[in-house]
């Protein structure tokens, strides 16, 4: 007779890897259900093996997208109480399954004038700690097992591929790019990484602004970014994502959200310019939850994101500040931040770094 265990302990990292999608020649999909579980089940783990999450501890954290359902998921099946502080970018169906099960929902409704939506919601997650003394939040912005938790991505692809040559992939926390290039790195040193971000992202020295796409990107810098990782950076407009989203859609029966097909567009591209190298795209989630959105073609004309036809190529900049609203292409040659000409800070300001919600507490 089979030994029959928890169901928390049968969620293996088997199960949460990505399938590999060939996508042309010499590019491959990493195509994931939801990419956030793995972290969320690695950080929770390891919190347990080091006696980080008691009998009665209940869990806190702050986000706006799929590491909160990630968490959800999660907590539902340890039987853990889970507190989550987030923005109106939760919309009503994600509400409604965070909810569902059983996490409790917190919405913050105004963005700070310096650091937007992150800053008021790491503002209001040190008080929800303050008021759960025995709480533990997994901090995925500066927690180091968020990018290690991406160690079984890495030998995924080597073992299936063999030599990757270039990884592209959008960057919002810095865990999955880092994290699965890092692993590969120790197998191919080579190995290129593209960041995907997008326009008045603070995350590769541009200033803080309104940002339509959503899921990559940031106000605040992660300590999980190292920006050394990197040898090339994509912005990205929220238009021209939502286009290349569905043509992943339509192309290959891929039904992803707009963070893949960000990622999708650069890495088609990419991989167009070097068919002497094999490529990997990171596909983070599946498209039910922007149905009503990305895959509705009356949202995109209401919210002037209709596209007749997507650009064939990047801009090429030579610094940050010479970026603009289009899908523009930086090589950043694996540099420090204030290596690279034109970032935000060398004007006057700088961005403002994501704390550690463990010690603002």
């Amino acid at each position: 007779m089979p030994v029959i265990t928890s169901t928390f302990q049968e969620i293996t990292e088997a199960q949460m890897l990505p399938r590999l999608i060939r996508l042309g020649p010499n590019l491959y999909g990493a195509s994931f259900t939801l990419m956030k579980v793995l972290p969320a089940r690695y950080i929770l783990r390891r919190a347990q093996e080091r006696g980080a999450l008691g009998p009665d501890t209940s869990i806190v954290e702050t986000t706006s997208g799929t590491f909160g359902l990630a968490l959800a998921m999660q907590a539902a099946l340890m039987r853990r109480r889970l507190t989550l502080v987030s923005d109106p970018a939760i919309d009503a169906n994600l509400y409604r399954r965070l909810t569902d099960l059983g996490a409790r929902v917190e919405i913050c409704p105004e963005p700070d004038p310096v650091g937007g939506y992150q800053a008021v919601r790491l503002r209001r997650l040190a008080e929800v700690r303050a008021e759960q003394p025995d709480s533990f939040c997994p901090e995925q912005y500066t927690n180091p097992d968020n990018p290690a938790s991406y160690q079984v991505v890495a030998e995924q692809l080597h073992g299936a591929l063999g030599q990757v040559d270039c990884v592209i992939g959008p960057v919002g926390s810095g865990g999955s790019m880092c994290g699965t290039v890092r692993g590969l790195r120790a197998h191919t040193p080579h190995t290129r990484a593209i960041g995907v971000d997008t326009h008045r992202s603070v995350l590769f020295g541009q200033p803080d602004g309104p940002r339509a796409l959503r899921g990559l990107g940031n106000s605040l810098w992660p300590a999980n970014l190292d920006h050394t990782v990197f040898d090339e950076v994509h912005w990205l407009s929220a238009t021209e994502a939502y286009a290349a989203t569905r043509r992943l859609h339509a192309r290959h029966a891929l039904f992803q959200g707009p963070t893949s097909g960000a990622a999708f567009l650069a890495a088609e591209w990419y991989a167009r310019q070097h068919p002497d190298q094999v490529c990997v795209v990171m596909l983070p989630d599946e498209g039910y939850r922007y149905q009503a959105t990305v895959y509705d073609d009356v949202w995109l004309a209401e919210n002037g994101h209709l596209l007749a036809e997507l650009p064939k190529e990047p801009t090429d900049a030579d610094s940050v500040d010479a970026v603009d609203g289009r899908w523009t292409r930086l090589e950043w040659r694996r540099r420090a931040y204030e290596e690279v000409p034109g970032v935000w800070a060398k004007s006057g300001g700088a961005p403002v770094a994501a704390p550690s919600a463990g010690t603002s507490r």
